[in-house]
């Protein structure tokens, strides 16, 4: 069964890659516009929320903010509750794309998805929470 799963996971993340190419992005780029998307606005995060939600190194994630920030995806700005720290904000170019970017690879999981009676996904879904359940908490 897991054997199917890891192949699985390899098979969804080349059709990911798939989404995103059309979109001139690449995994990890969308990895950090979407958890920025999701903070909401004015999506912004500190590069270590970023970190948590995306699972890198602090060091990694700087080379990808600095990467991101090139792009015009992303800008830095001083954190106004500590003088230290900046936030990471999402530009309007970025939300654009990773806003399409997304909607691509949702219409790609739908089409997926379709093969599979309404319960069946259900169960699909919480079966597979069960399985992150030892992993997230």
């Amino acid at each position: 069964m897991l054997s199917r799963l890891s192949r699985l996971a390899l098979l969804l993340d080349r059709d990911r890659s798939q989404a995103f190419d059309g979109h001139d992005l690449e995994g990890w780029e969308f990895d950090v516009l979407s958890a920025l998307r999701r903070a909401g606005a004015p999506y912004q995060l500190s590069p270590g929320q970023l970190v948590q939600q995306t699972l890198v190194t602090s060091g990694t994630m700087t080379n990808r903010v600095d990467r991101l920030e090139r792009r015009g995806l992303v800008e830095r700005s001083p954190d106004p509750r500590d003088r230290r720290g900046v936030i990471v904000r999402l530009t309007d170019a970025g939300r654009a794309r990773v806003d399409a970017a997304m909607a691509d690879l949702l219409e790609r999981e739908r089409h997926l998805l379709a093969q599979l009676p309404e319960h069946d996904q259900q169960l699909l879904a919480d079966l597979l929470r069960q399985l992150l359940t030892p992993f997230e908490g």
